[in-house]
C-alpha cells in the first residue's frame, strides 16, 4: 500500500516553516522561506507555495493527502479564511484555503497559529497524556491556545485562547490591539524591549547595549538572556516585572479553566527558561486558588519551532 503523506506549515510574519511528514507522524524533510509580509497577500501566497514545492520536490513513494497551517490573526477554520491578521498584509478575509486547494488539489485546513502551537505541544510535546491544558507563547507579542477535554476550544469566530490581550493593568501601556494594559503590552519581548530602551534613555547603564544593533535598537530574546545571566540589574528588574504580570494572567486563566498543565513557549521561554518560570510561578500561586494551584503542572514546551509544524500535522490528519 502507498505510504500517504501530510505537509505542517507555520506561517508567521517573517519565516514559513514547512514540514513533510509520513503517516507515522515523522518528518521527512523540512523547507524554509521570508514571508515578505509587507508585499501583499499574493506574495505571502507565492511563498507559501515555494515551501511546499520544496517539500515535495522530490517524488513521493506515495501521495499527499492533506495540508495543515497555522497563521497569525483571526482564523476562520470552517471556511479557510484569514479573516484579520493586524501584523501581516493579507488585507480582510483572505481566502487561503480556496486558493491553496486550487493549486494543490488536496484538502487544505488552516488554523490560528497559537492555538496550532498548543496543539503541536498537546499530541506530541509537553501536554502528551493531558486533557485541558493552556498554551502561552511568549514572543514578539504573546499568543495562546486553550484545550478543553482534549478539544481546542476557538469559541464562536475563531478568536479564542487571545491570552496575550488579556487585561492585567488597566489604564496601562497602549497595545496594538487598541486597547490599555493587556498582558502582551507588559511581558512580551516587545514591552521588555520599549521599557529597556525607556530607562536607557533616562540615564540608566546596562551590558545590554554591548549586544544591541545600534541602529535599530532591536533587542533579541538571546540578548536578554546572555545579559540576565550576567546579572544585568536593569534587564533582571524588567524580566520580573514580565514574569509578575503573566503570573497575575496565568492565575486568573487557571481559576477560570482548571487546566491540568499550563505550557509555556516561545522565543522568549526558549531563552530565558527557568528563570521565568520560577517566578511565574510564584506569582501564579499568589493569585490562584489553592486546589485548583496544587493540581495544575507548569512546563515549558518540548517542541521549540517545530511546535507549529506538528500542531499543523495534527489539525491535517484529525480533519
Amino acid at each position: 500500500m502507498a505510504q500517504k503523506y501530510y505537509i505542517g506549515l507555520d506561517i508567521g510574519g517573517t519565516k514559513i516553516l514547512g514540514g513533510l511528514f509520513d503517516e507515522n507522524c515523522k518528518m521527512v524533510k523540512r523547507s524554509k522561506k521570508s514571508t515578505k509580509s509587507s508585499q501583499g497577500a499574493d506574495v505571502i501566497v507565492g511563498q507559501i507555495c515555494k515551501v511546499i514545492d520544496d517539500l515535495l520536490e522530490d517524488s513521493l513513494d506515495g501521495k499527499l493527502v492533506a495540508i495543515g497551517a497555522g497563521c497569525p490573526g483571526i482564523i476562520n477554520s470552517k471556511e479557510g479564511i484569514v479573516v484579520f491578521s493586524p501584523n501581516m498584509n493579507w488585507g480582510e478575509n483572505f481566502p487561503l484555503k480556496e486558493k491553496m486547494e486550487k493549486k494543490y488539489k488536496v484538502p487544505f485546513f488552516l488554523g490560528n497559529d497559537a492555538n496550532i502551537l498548543a496543539m503541536g505541544e498537546y499530541k506530541f510535546g509537553a501536554g502528551a497524556g493531558c486533557k485541558n491544558i493552556i498554551g502561552i507563547f511568549i514572543g514578539t507579542g504573546i499568543g495562546g491556545g486553550i484545550i478543553i477535554n482534549g478539544k481546542l476550544y476557538e469559541g464562536a469566530v475563531g478568536a479564542a485562547g487571545e491570552i496575550g490581550h488579556t487585561i492585567v493593568l488597566p489604564d496601562g501601556p497602549l497595545c496594538g490591539c487598541g486597547s490599555r494594559g493587556c498582558l502582551e503590552s507588559l511581558a512580551s519581548r516587545t514591552a521588555m524591549q520599549r521599557d529597556i530602551l525607556s530607562q536607557l534613555k533616562k540615564g540608566r547603564t546596562s551590558v545590554i547595549t554591548e549586544y544591541m544593533d545600534k541602529e535599530d535598537k532591536m533587542i533579541k530574546s538571546s540578548h536578554l538572556k546572555n545579559t540576565y545571566d550576567k546579572g544585568d540589574e536593569l534587564v533582571i528588574e524588567v524580566v520580573d516585572k514580565a514574569c509578575y504580570y503573566l503570573g497575575i494572567s496565568v492565575g486568573s486563566l487557571m481559576n477560570v479553566f482548571n487546566p491540568d498543565l499550563v505550557i509555556f513557549g516561545g522565543g522568549v521561554i526558549e531563552a530565558l527558561g527557568e528563570n521565568m518560570m520560577k517566578k511565574i510561578k510564584i506569582t501564579a500561586e499568589r493569585y490562584c486558588m489553592p486546589k485548583i494551584f496544587e493540581s495544575c503542572g507548569f512546563e515549558i514546551g518540548k517542541l521549540g519551532d517545530d511546535a507549529g509544524l506538528y500542531g499543523a500535522l495534527s489539525l491535517a490528519m484529525e480533519q
